[in-house]
């Protein structure tokens, strides 16, 4: 298996993804999560995701799952006298017509719409669940550019709909759905609520120890022209933080652009400019965070996690001295988790799976490299803030600077590249591919791992290898890439 072939490791698996290379030659290393699960035509793995005004994201098939989600609700119970549904989206342009074509598609099923505007994705999930609601819509691309936009459900307990129920509303949209509209006397309403921001700040807050403050801290945030423009500052500022701010001036065409998660080198040099203890950068959504030191050094997801996991541990606070991870995680991670007396089970790549294997196994942690890291005692997916409070806070009842923290875990060298193609195909079927695989396999020795996944997000096709040396790695990174590129183009 491929994270196997890593010197000494032993990572428990809550999946065990197909091979890729099918075997060939002995190599075990390169998988893809495309055979792992049957494929679905409108969900990725983290919604619905494409070009606003293409498909999917259109307004008569954005309204179409409007009416799918209508009618699952209709037949459910439910503890209000008609279904309910909270609809937050993010800052990007379209965001208009997608929330205005959805809301549609819910009041002709007979289903009530509470509009709270701009709003991170674990807020979200929080009000679905704080205000009763049969089910929460977050529009946003995320990470995306401000031309994209996506739609990710989640169900009445906050947390994201499973598997099953995508496939359900995908075999809804296929169909012709007039003859299941509501009753002219039960057609839905919608009104907006004015209060939501105040309440998600609030919920946020609540995730740090009530016996701290920021008070002496200097934290440049850069909310990524995002959902969290407004929200972030207040939670970072009412907590006694002095906040150097980025990012916090949309215009429908900005998010994203050059800041945020995707972009941290920007917060690193404002730390340094500004002489700041810590850097928080999140991404358009907020659902996830990258955070800098008090040096200028990028802290990701994993070394958050690592961070956050070896303090619960010392607390006894880690259920299961266990957390979760995907295959994408540096094994720099297991590493210092063995250290430690930490487990880490890993799980495909998104936040949705590592969320459910979390509420499988009773786990409190987990999280992705990209930033999404979730407190299961707080938040019921991903949130950026919630992240950075919980560092913040580890910062605080240690009295160490996050450069000191983060250090405890070091990384194997990782190259990873995003390849664009224009189709996908199983990789195993690919002319050389194989062979390629097994022949890298073999020079890595046992010492390294080669991981391969299509993104369920954007046409790309993601290229992970790890290993001692790190030209070497960058070497078979490129090979590999460049064959695929060729291929699937």
């Amino acid at each position: 298996m491929s994270n196997s072939s890593l010197s000494g490791m032993k990572t428990v698996r809550a999946y065990d993804l197909k091979n890729a290379a099918n075997g060939a030659g002995g190599a075990g290393a390169a998988k893809t999560e495309e055979t792992a699960k049957a494929r679905k035509k409108l969900f990725g793995t983290d919604g619905i995701r494409g070009t606003a005004n293409q498909h999917p994201i259109t307004p008569d098939l954005v309204l179409k799952v409007g009416q799918a989600m209508g009618h699952i609700l209709r037949r459910r119970p439910s503890r209000n006298k008609l279904p309910k549904v909270v609809i937050g989206k993010d800052t990007r342009i379209s965001g208009y017509m997608v929330e205005n074509a959805l809301t549609s598609g819910l009041n002709s099923m007979g289903v009530h719409v509470q509009l709270v505007g701009p709003l991170p994705t674990p807020g979200i999930g929080f009000l679905t669940r704080n205000m009763r609601a049969d089910a929460g819509v977050v529009i946003s691309a995320s990470h995306n550019a401000f031309q994209d936009n996506g739609i990710k459900i989640f169900g009445p307990d906050g947390y994201k709909i499973p598997d099953s129920m995508e496939r359900e509303i995908e075999e809804l949209v296929a169909t012709d759905m007039n003859g299941m509209l509501a009753p002219a006397a039960e057609i839905g309403r919608s009104k907006r609520i004015d209060d939501a921001d105040g309440r998600y700040v609030v919920y946020a807050k609540n995730s740090f120890p009530l016996e701290y403050t920021l008070d002496g801290l200097r934290i440049v945030l850069d909310c990524a022209n995002g959902a969290a423009y407004k929200v972030a500052p207040a939670i970072f500022g009412e907590l006694g933080a002095e906040i150097v701010l980025l990012g916090n001036t949309p215009t429908g065409f900005n998010i994203n652009d050059k800041s945020g998660a995707l972009y941290p080198a920007k917060v690193a040099e404002a730390v340094t400019q500004y002489r700041a203890d810590v850097g928080i950068s999140l991404d358009g959504d907020a659902d996830r965070v990258v955070m800098v030191d008090e040096r200028g050094h990028i802290v990701n997801g994993d070394h958050i996690l690592a961070v956050c996991a070896m303090h619960l541990a010392e607390r006894n606070a880690l259920p299961n001295n266990t957390i979760v991870a995907t295959q994408m995680s540096n094994y720099g991670l297991d590493k210092v988790m063995r250290e430690h007396g930490v487990n880490v089970v890993r799980t495909d790549v998104g936040d949705k799976y590592v969320v459910e294997e979390m509420r499988r196994g009773g786990y409190v942690l987990g999280g992705e490299q990209s930033g999404h890291i979730i407190f299961l005692e707080h938040t019921t997916t991903g949130d950026g803030c919630i992240a950075a409070l919980n560092v913040l806070a580890v910062m605080k009842r240690t009295g160490l600077r996050l450069s000191e923290l983060s250090a405890k875990m070091e990384d194997v060298p990782q190259v990873l590249i995003n390849t664009r193609v224009r189709r996908r195909e199983e990789l195993s079927k690919i002319a050389g591919y194989r062979e390629m695989i097994a022949r890298i396999e073999k020079q890595l020795d046992g010492v390294g791992r080669v991981f391969v996944r299509f993104s369920g997000t954007e046409p790309v096709v993601r290229v992970l290898v790890e290993g001692p040396d790190r030209v070497a790695i960058g070497h078979h990174a490129e090979e590999i890439a460049t064959l695929l590129e060729k291929q699937l183009s």
